[in-house]
């Protein structure tokens, strides 16, 4: 078959009709355009045209300031966003290193905000793992790789690499981002944890005041960060335990024998056993939990010539007439699941490589790529779980790869009619009818 190529001189086509959405609910679910006018400027283009137009780059996938060139002239995006002023690549870059400390803070406070506007669903544990289903609260820290870089921060992570390792903090079994601050590479998880950790739970108890259940690996294992969630009401932990010289093997064994604890095999050769004791403290009650792995044969049953101990431990609040030690150590392993939260953010939106020499700068960007994240991910939960979605098969959530490919990427037709915008669809477009349910006020004509 022969095929013709035309351009149109009047029509204006999209592949991007999805970031309608995007703009609504940047420009009418948060109160950035009236914040952000409190950073004065005598001239120039308004901050929150350029964090709008930021944010269109990242729900389109791309981080590089380079990239808002390709829609200086691009009505479509322009419209959706609500852009008045549209920067080049070099005034966006400019801007965003005279202003990052002061617009920081003020994209953390949207971050609440833009949840509690869009009445976002925050979803419990499943009864299956925690009866009392509490909201879990997820905070780690994930490195990005920026090796063979001069960008400031860029430091050797723990990782192996050269990059940043910034802390990202997520709510509910959604995944929603509660703050996602950038560090140095080299710079320990614990390190300023403690003012982090008080901020994002006084940002969660403007979205939720349902019982929280917050996990942290051993990075964390400090009495400071125990005595800090003590002071929020309502908040239990599982901490993983960093075993340090107190907690020989050898010594715990013989607290096993003397406890009488009972040994469950998990295959031949290899059993495990648990006990937990509780800990006083001016600042509460806590109850260190403590797993023995004996091995003596390997897994194609190869006899060691001594057992080989292994030595787990996690601290709780959760009481443990209503929790097992089994159940502790499910629920925190549940907590595997931000590894696939990160994933998305440095992933699916590009954000492993930051785009700028300037941290403040970096850490700006990793601000509006949580508020993107959130957004993106609502548009996921609210269109591409039910029965009119694009076939897919089923699951609790979509990644945000999924939501810009169905939903970000829907190609339309812009037009002006009768002094009317219009965005025409073509006959066939199979995620559509899940995407007209963000707009439910609205029909199709």
């Amino acid at each position: 078959m022969e095929l013709k190529f035309e351009q149109s001189d009047t029509e204006f086509y999209t592949p991007a009709a999805g970031l309608c959405f995007v703009g609504h609910a940047l420009n009418q679910k948060t109160s950035l355009r009236k914040s952000l006018r409190s950073i004065k400027k005598r001239h120039g283009i308004p901050n929150i045209d350029l964090v709008r137009a930021f944010v269109g780059l990242l729900a389109l996938g791309k981080t590089d300031f380079d990239a808002i060139d390709n829609y200086r002239h691009d009505d479509w995006f322009k419209r959706s966003m609500d852009i008045k002023q549209m920067p080049s690549a070099s005034r966006l870059r400019q801007r965003f290193n005279e202003d990052a400390t002061q617009l920081i803070p003020l994209i953390e406070e949207a971050l609440p905000e833009l949840l509690v506007e869009l009445d976002a669903p925050i979803s419990p544990l499943s009864k299956e793992l925690d009866h009392l289903q509490h909201i879990p609260l997820d905070i780690d820290v994930t490195p990005q790789d920026n090796s063979k870089t001069q960008k400031e921060g860029v430091q050797w992570t723990y990782k192996h690499f050269h990059g940043f390792a910034p802390i990202m903090s997520y709510v509910g079994t959604e995944g929603w981002c509660l703050g996602a601050e950038l560090r140095p590479g080299s710079q320990h998880s614990q390190n300023d944890f403690v003012p982090f950790l008080n901020t994002v739970l006084h940002r969660l108890r403007r979205v939720t005041q349902a019982p929280v259940l917050l996990r942290l690996d051993s990075g964390h294992d400090a009495e400071d960060t125990r005595r800090e969630i003590a002071d929020h009401n309502h908040v239990d932990h599982i901490i993983k335990l960093n075993p340090r010289k107190q907690y020989a093997v050898t010594a715990w064994l013989q607290a096993f024998e003397t406890a009488s604890v009972q040994w469950t095999e998990l295959r031949p050769g290899k059993t495990y056993a648990t006990h937990s004791v509780i800990h006083e403290t001016d600042y509460g009650r806590q109850r260190l939990i403590i797993r023995i792995i004996k091995r003596t044969t390997d897994s194609v049953g190869q006899y060691f010539l001594t057992p080989d101990y292994e030595l787990d431990g996690w601290w709780t609040t959760l009481d443990e007439t209503e929790y097992d030690n089994d159940n502790v150590i499910l629920l925190y392993e549940d907590h595997a699941t931000s590894e696939q939260f990160h994933s998305e953010f440095k992933t699916d939106m590009d954000l492993e490589r930051l785009p700028s020499g300037k941290f403040d700068t970096n850490d700006l960007v990793m601000c509006l790529g949580a508020l993107t994240y959130n957004i993106l991910r609502y548009m996921g939960q609210t269109c591409l779980l039910g029965p009119d979605s694009p076939v897919r098969h089923k699951a609790q959530r979509r990644r945000i790869k999924t939501v810009m490919q169905e939903l970000v990427y829907q190609s339309a037709r812009f037009l002006k009619k009768s002094r009317q915008f219009i965005l025409r669809f073509g006959r066939h477009s199979p995620g559509l009818s899940a995407f007209m349910q963000l707009f439910p006020e609205k029909q199709l004509c």
